[in-house]
């Protein structure tokens, strides 16, 4: 494209067609025709070609653009917009035309022109300051004026607060975001304080308020960036599982992020917060250093101690009947009635979960947690005691239920979380059980664990059953972790293997690994093989190449259905982002089939995808994984099947909600199995090879892996123990609490 820079101009028409507009960026292309003849940019029809970012248009509306011309080697001169503002026009004509162009919804030609009829020039300004008046109108039935002047009011703010935000570098589809949370008030809580975005609107992080701030020219040591900038770090270092971090440390991240020089002004400004209680300072958990928190994290921290320390103060009817019942009795009647043979560490664990307040259950695969848990449930029940089944993902709970025979939901779903409105069950409001069982608890985050433990009655037990050593949660806090270091739980740690036959490597290797030990890579199993290949790019291509011809042809096995590549990064040739599209060409590119860009993502029919939040009202989970059915691009819906469900998303949820599932990270398979699992395991993932990373990979397969990669970034993982430290105050609390 050859571009031709002018000073800025203006150019003004009549919108005649709209020939491309991205909803998802605001991008158009329209054909309009100009005031003043531009000779050498009309086509045969008189129309020029505007492009750029702008609200969306209708035909017959007159508008101002400013902008320069470009002449572009396919499509000829094109003016490209800078700015975009609707004209309102003056002649009865063009009123008329304005108003039936599709501008509101509900006035068609034939109402536009009775009200143009009525009003005449002065129609359009009734509309913006009586528009009780359409009740005048001849023929206009009263349930439509009220709905017509309705629309009007809002359209207009509308159409005026977009072009306000887009005149900032704001999207068509984050500034309806934006105006849907704010409403008419839009435009002057942005000019008063952009920063408030980040805080206020979801979808809009620090760095795209910032980004609106600078060009409405707040300055870099703005009061309120430095602010915004503060609680911004402290999110970082949350999304890092921090839950909190050292004064000066903060300060210093802080600065480095907003790019201020010194830190003079940053302190000032801490302090600030500080004083408002918009930040909590705590001496109390480091040594001769202060804690700076988010006040959510910090009454998360401070409310699950306490709670746990009420849990485990209080006595209850279990308790009591445990310590009536003859226990050697007992769990032989229910081994034998389950045909199961339990360790002594097993019945340790039963009864610890019974005789205790607060337990801990944990171990490796195959060391026997699924057995000492439903020994749990059936002595619960023999004695006649309510409890339920939690577990953080649905993936996690429908896997608790098949291993248990029990129902079993999300903790979200348990505590009645209602969107918008949080959970229904709380102090005022406990749960009805007298035992909680979750499983998968290394999963839980601070703010998880303290809305569980809101909900709890005093006098109920709570059971956490886990494997301390896979990955910890990928939000703030290591919190099984903790609860096991600070002893306030019984812990039983299972360390006997059962579950391994004499060909089967998965579970032999997956131990190794916890061990610090080289998996067994001789490809001599059954169930564990080794695919070496130092080159990135020719990884790939054997990782592509195992899953889409070798595991099939050799195993019988769907690639889509039953294999999952489980990748360390995503970034690089051999990382999450770009494995997805290889493996998404290789498996759903040979057919064409519907497809849609959203959100930067391109989905098609029949692709692998995974849900990446829990949506109650759709009743789908972080972690599901489905296949795009249809893409309805007339109603702008996406229709994915999971477990057998049609769910069905609008464009804007989907983008939001779905990612490809052809590869996920390590930490987005947590929770969950799969019967095969192919992980690439590359020296340049370095970043990313620890020894929980792997295990945790190894563990989630069923049936099968494969680990395809360098032998020496395998060492590299095994050998690396160094797991990341968090800020967390939880363990020294609760240790001071006993």
């Amino acid at each position: 494209m050859q571009t031709s820079f002018f000073s800025s101009e203006a150019l003004t028409g009549v919108v005649e067609r709209i020939t491309f507009y991205n909803e998802e960026n605001g991008y158009t292309v329209v054909k309009i025709t100009p005031d003043k003849r531009v000779p050498d940019a009309e086509a045969r029809d008189g129309t020029v070609a505007v492009v750029g970012v702008m609200p969306e248009l209708a035909a017959g509306e007159s508008v101002r653009f400013t902008g320069y011309w470009i002449d572009d080697a396919k499509y000829g001169r094109q003016f490209r917009a800078e700015t975009c503002t609707p004209i309102v026009p003056t002649t009865e004509a063009g009123i008329m035309a304005y108003l039936a162009s599709g501008i509101v919804s509900g006035i068609g030609p034939k109402t536009a022109e009775r009200i143009v009829d009525h009003f005449g020039a002065k129609t359009l300004d009734v509309l913006d300051n009586e528009p009780d008046r359409l009740h005048e109108v001849p023929g206009l039935k009263t349930e439509l004026a009220n709905k017509l002047g309705k629309a009007w009011v809002e359209n207009q703010s509308v159409r005026q607060t977009m072009i306000f935000l887009q005149g900032y570098g704001v999207s068509a589809k984050m500034a309806t975001r934006i105006y849907k949370h704010y409403g008419f008030n839009t435009s002057k809580i942005v000019q008063d304080n952009p920063y408030t975005l980040a805080d206020e609107v979801y979808g809009i992080g620090f760095i795209r308020a910032d980004e609106i701030a600078r060009r409405m020219d707040v300055q870099v040591d703005d009061p309120n960036r430095l602010r915004a900038g503060l609680v911004y770090a402290l999110n970082q270092l949350a999304r890092d599982g921090h839950v909190y971090a050292p004064r000066a440390e903060l300060i210093t991240t802080a600065a480095e992020l907003l790019r201020v020089e010194g830190t003079a002004n940053v302190e000032a400004r801490l302090d600030e917060q500080i004083l408002r209680g918009e930040l909590i300072a705590d001496s109390s958990v480091i040594p001769d250093g202060t804690a700076i928190y988010l006040p959510e994290y910090y009454e998360a921290e401070i409310g699950a101690v306490e709670h746990l320390r009420a849990l485990r103060a209080t006595d209850s009817a279990i308790m009591k009947t445990a310590a009536k019942t003859d226990w050697a009795d007992l769990l032989a009647r229910l081994a034998k009635e389950s045909d199961v043979s339990l360790t002594p560490q097993q019945q340790g664990a039963v009864r610890a979960a019974l005789e205790g307040k607060v337990s801990v259950l944990t171990g490796g695969p195959g060391t026997g947690k699924t057995t000492a848990l439903r020994m749990v449930i059936e002595a619960l029940r023999e004695l006649d005691h309510s409890f339920a089944l939690a577990s953080p993902t649905g993936r996690a709970a429908k896997r608790l239920s098949e291993a248990t025979g029990q129902p079993a939901m999300t903790i979200h779903r348990l505590l009645g979380y209602i969107p918008g409105e949080g959970f229904e069950y709380d102090e005022d409001n406990p749960l009805r059980v007298e035992m909680l069982i979750v499983d998968e608890a290394s999963m839980i985050d601070l703010l998880l664990l303290h809305d569980l433990l809101r909900a709890l009655k005093p006098e109920a037990h709570l059971l956490l059953v886990g494997d301390v050593d896979q990955l910890p949660s990928v939000g703030a806090g290591n919190v099984l972790r903790d609860i096991i270091d600070s002893d306030i739980a019984h812990v039983t740690r299972l360390d006997a293997i059962f579950r391994q036959s004499e060909d089967s490597h998965i579970v032999l290797n997956a131990h190794r690994i916890n061990h610090g030990q080289m998996p067994v890579t001789d490809n001599k199993s059954s169930d564990f093989y080794f695919f070496g290949e130092e080159d990135p790019a020719l990884a790939a291509e054997l990782l592509l190449d195992v899953v889409t011809n070798r595991l099939p042809s050799k195993f019988g096995v769907d690639p889509l259905n039953d294999v999952q590549v489980i990748a360390p990064m995503y970034r690089g040739v051999i990382g999450v982002h770009a494995l997805n599209e290889q493996l998404q060409q290789r498996l759903n590119g040979s057919r064409r089939m519907a497809e849609k860009q959203l959100g930067g993502k391109l989905f098609r029919v029949g692709d692998k995808v995974m849900q990446t939040r829990n949506n109650y009202e759709k009743d789908v989970f972080n972690g599901d994984i489905g296949r795009i059915y249809g893409l309805n691009l007339d109603d702008n819906e996406v229709e994915v099947v999971i477990d057998g469900r049609y769910i069905y998303y609008d464009f804007l949820e989907a983008a939001e909600e779905l990612i490809l599932a052809y590869c996920i990270s390590t930490h987005r398979s947590q929770g969950s199995e799969y019967p095969v699992v192919v992980m690439p395991i590359m020296t340049q993932h370095y970043m990313m090879l620890q020894r929980n990373l792997l295990y945790t990979a190894v563990t989630r397969a069923r049936q099968l892996v494969v680990l395809v990669g360098s032998r020496r970034a395998v060492h590299m993982a095994v050998h690396n123990n160094k797991v990341a430290a968090r800020y967390s105050g939880l363990e020294r609390r609760l240790a001071n609490s006993r």
